[in-house]
């Protein structure tokens, strides 16, 4: 049987006697995806221009306060005089060395792993995954721990790469796990990805322990940019290739997230697609792993916001993901490094308690059966 067959066949149904009737929403529209009802699509309730430009103006303020925050010394009028002058200076030195790259890298972050869980909830034809749901991070951060114990100088390219293979397989595994569950059974689906999730992380540390390489292990499931430095983050932008490509084919995945029939009928091969999709997932989830670590949620609330905002058309909605889920990470952060400064919280401890509280509220919130 093929690992992407069709789990609900979604068919066309038309009424006895009525040649202008409308293909059948597939389960996903009509059950998890739907917040106005059992048999409603989402439409946009503001302007797509409106949500960008306010979204974009949000991130730019989080922007020039997350340059801000930090424990040395730092004045924008340093920055000033350094551009005025043409000379380096102790702040423009701090601000290309250490706050720009870690803003960077943050924002990076951000879009991919929201970007990420735009493209598995679509795959997957549910709302309530995201990349730690189905194995990926997890995954990625085993395939990570195997490579640094038996090839510990290889270099960062092969061990981006063997997380990136870990993660497909990981992917692939949680895929055949859920490939007989009813679709009606929306829900079972992100909780079968927790389970899967807590074991492949058992697994891993467990390996862990025995190697003595816990500490190690610590930095990869806790995600930080602490340590996010000019030389350190650069293969993030690995992530924004891959996030442009995702809006290039941003229509063909909206066809897959239809159904088998309606993505044969357009032309479309669902495996090709879908193959493409499980890929850029994971290779997002294991360049942010291997840089910053794992930090959960974000595919999971800002696919969920956007989308009661402004509907499921793929294509539309996919900036306003990619924008919300920088600032989201930005707010995060700024918050971590706040809280009990100098010291800093890690970003993936303050989102995780933000998430696990909107995650239960969206299942709260799942429409009830009509």
């Amino acid at each position: 049987m093929s690992l992407f067959s069709n789990r609900s066949n979604d068919s066309v149904i038309a009424e006895p006697g009525d040649s202008n009737s409308l293909p059948a929403l597939p389960t996903w529209r009509r059950r998890g995806f739907s917040s106005s009802g059992a048999n409603k699509s989402r439409r946009a309730t503001l302007p797509p221009w409106l949500i960008n430009t306010g979204s974009l103006i949000v991130m730019g303020l989080l922007v020039l306060l997350s340059l801000s925050i930090g424990v040395a010394d730092f004045s924008w009028s340093g920055i000033f005089h350094s551009l005025i002058n043409g000379s380096a200076n102790s702040d423009s030195s701090l601000m290309l060395v250490s706050r720009l790259p870690r803003t960077i890298a943050i924002i990076l972050t951000g879009i991919a792993m929201a970007v990420a869980g735009m493209i598995i909830q679509v795959v997957l034809k549910n709302r309530f995954v995201e990349p730690s749901m189905v194995g990926a991070t997890q995954s990625a951060a085993l395939g990570l721990l195997v490579v640094s114990l038996f090839f510990p100088a290889s270099a960062l390219i092969i061990k981006m790469s063997v997380a990136t293979i870990t993660a497909v397989f990981g992917m692939m595994l949680f895929m055949l796990l859920i490939h007989r569950i009813p679709p009606t059974d929306f829900l079972m689906i992100p909780l079968i990805g927790i389970v899967f999730g807590g074991i492949i992380d058992a697994i891993t540390t467990f390996i862990a322990y025995q190697t003595e390489t816990l500490q190690m292990l610590s930095v990869w499931q806790f995600g930080d940019f602490s340590a996010v430095l000019a030389g350190r983050y650069e293969l993030l932008w690995l992530t924004g290739g891959l996030c442009v490509i995702a809006y290039i084919i941003a229509d063909k995945l909206t066809i897959v997230g239809l159904g088998d029939n309606i993505a044969l009928n357009l032309g479309i091969s669902k495996r090709h697609v879908t193959w493409i999709g499980v890929g850029m997932v994971a290779m997002m989830s294991a360049v942010v792993v291997v840089t910053v670590g794992v930090i959960p949620f974000i595919g999971l609330i800002v696919p969920n916001i956007v989308s009661r905002i402004m509907g499921d058309k793929l294509r539309r909605s996919l900036p306003a993901v990619a924008l919300l889920g920088a600032s989201a990470v930005l707010l995060c952060d700024i918050i971590g490094r706040s809280i009990r400064y100098p010291f800093e919280v890690p970003v993936a401890t303050v989102f995780g308690v933000v998430g696990t509280v909107v995650f239960l509220w969206l299942l709260l919130r799942a429409p009830a059966e009509p």
